[in-house]
């Protein structure tokens, strides 16, 4: 008896994600815990509330670059992101092959990076809650030198947050551990939580606003200077760490329904409506907290829970301990949607054949890449016991350096060598907000203090990839040694 032929088809993702579930998953992942733990690490590389133009231009870049997120998303909505628009961009069968495995392989450390960084915003509200949490077993600044690339250097410490972390890595890959349906279903429900402390702690600050307090420049605050151009460079990193997450949905894009119209719609939407969210939030806890408080917390890396302490001293312990719970909720809401979001990229890369093939499986049943999600939390856990400004700023530099940057590129290469290409969605007066986003991420990369401690490991991260690349493309006989089609290459 012949078995029908549909029983033979591989396991498909499905497109049950609309234009709602999209952006509150965009949204629940930029907002996370970013704009409730950056506030002190900004304030601190500029010393001031002149901090504030960090968060003003980080919109603005993230406004220009969610515009080549979007055209690109609509053009191929397909799992994985970035690695399907870097393929094609370059020509999948031969740059496109190297450029696409790079941004996988710099996935396996930025995306860990990313959920880690929430995780960690989740420990630092329960210490407010348990202070015993912030009892630390070990500190210890490991060090080594490696020829032509110099010195490296990870601070690891060990508390009892860091198992808190931990245990928020693993309970949200369990969350996930099922249909994306259901998941849909599940991001609408974490939203109403995200958008219920943003704007609670908004009001707590306008009700209680002080201007004088808000806008006391210190002397010189926006006198051109190496030292406010290296600080605005500081403060737009952590700005761009806050404001990422409004490209979420393109590595779904295989799961949205109508992509070609709510991909751009939930990139734009999101970014408008969560930059509002943080100048106003930003400027009422200024205007309730001394910015010079801030900077101590922000130099020290400890007590950053700038939310709670507000709502304590605005309506009391309980506020306090109430807005802590639900930043928790917030940050752990921004961990589901990145592992989510990431999940599919290794995923789609293995199917492609570009990436090692158990990344390829999906769970039979529930019909989601299991083996993807699971080697992403366990590796978010590890990086967990990092310190949370490291964390931050690595993930930054790997992500420009080794995606934006290139991705950026790859559009305007594109548009250059297929005018014909299928694009639902056109950016608004092109090329200009491509190459404003460009020059913003460079700025970050190099004007700012001890920029070469991040970028030493983005330029580790880069020649091991190419060895690995070139290695393994040599033994299966792959472009740039033998030209193959991308698409018709099995996996590793």
């Amino acid at each position: 008896m012949s078995i029908p032929e549909y029983q033979n088809t591989p396991p498909q993702l499905t497109r049950g994600i609309g234009l709602l579930e999209a952006t509150a998953l965009n949204m629940i992942d930029m907002i996370g815990v970013g704009p409730f733990v950056t506030i002190p690490l900004i304030v601190a590389t500029m010393g001031g509330p002149q901090a504030m133009l960090g968060w003003v231009l980080g919109a603005l870049f993230a406004i220009c670059d969610g515009q080549v997120w979007s055209e690109l998303g609509a053009s191929m909505p397909q799992a994985g992101g970035s690695y399907q628009y870097l393929k094609e961009s370059y020509g999948a069968r031969g740059l496109g092959r190297l450029m696409s495995f790079m941004f996988v392989w710099q996935l396996s450390f930025s995306a860990p990076l990313s959920i880690a960084s929430g995780c960690l915003g989740v420990a630092q509200y329960a210490t407010f809650l348990w202070p015993s949490l912030g009892h630390t077993y070990f500190d210890h600044t490991f060090s080594w030198f490696v020829p032509l690339l110099g010195k490296f250097e990870a601070r690891i410490p060990i508390s009892n947050g860091t198992f808190i972390a931990m245990a928020c890595c693993g309970l949200a890959v369990l969350l996930l551990y099922r249909r994306i349906s259901v998941i849909g279903k599940l991001s609408k429900f974490l939203w109403v939580g995200v958008i219920a402390t943003v704007l609670w702690v908004i009001v707590a600050g306008i009700s209680h606003f002080s201007a004088a307090r808000a806008f006391s420049f210190p002397a010189g605050a926006f006198r051109p200077s190496s030292a406010f151009f290296l600080g605005l460079g500081s403060a737009m990193l952590f700005a761009f760490y806050d404001y990422w997450g409004y490209y979420n949905v393109c590595f779904l894009g295989a799961e949205i329904s109508k992509p070609e119209r709510n991909i751009p719609r939930a990139v734009i939407y999101s970014v408008l409506i969560v930059a509002a969210l943080y100048l106003v939030m930003n400027v009422s806890i200024l205007g309730v907290i001394p910015w010079q408080e801030m900077q101590h917390s922000g130099e020290s890396n400890n007590g950053l829970f700038v939310a709670s302490t507000l709502m304590q001293r605005t309506f009391g312990p309980w506020a306090g301990k109430m807005v802590a719970v639900l930043v928790i909720w917030t940050a752990f809401a921004s961990v589901f949607s990145l592992i989510l979001g990431y999940s599919r990229v290794p995923y789609a890369a293995a199917v492609d054949g570009n990436y090692f093939r158990p990344f390829a499986r999906i769970h039979p049943q529930r019909q989601f890449p299991h083996v993807s999600l699971l080697s992403l939390g366990l590796a978010a856990a590890l990086f967990c016991m990092l310190r949370l400004a490291d964390v931050i700023a690595a993930l930054v530099v790997i992500r420009i350096s080794m995606q934006f940057l290139l991705q950026i590129i790859g559009l305007l290469w594109l548009r250059l060598r297929r005018p014909d290409f299928p694009r639902p969605f056109r950016m608004w007066l092109y090329p200009i907000p491509a190459l404003l986003a460009g020059i913003g991420f460079i700025y970050v990369l190099f004007i700012r203090n001890e920029w070469m401690k991040e970028v030493h490991y983005a330029l580790a991260i880069v020649v091991l990839g190419l060895l690995i690349f070139l290695i393994r493309s040599w033994f299966r006989k792959e472009w740039p040694f033998q030209s193959a089609n991308a698409h018709e290459i099995a996996g590793a």
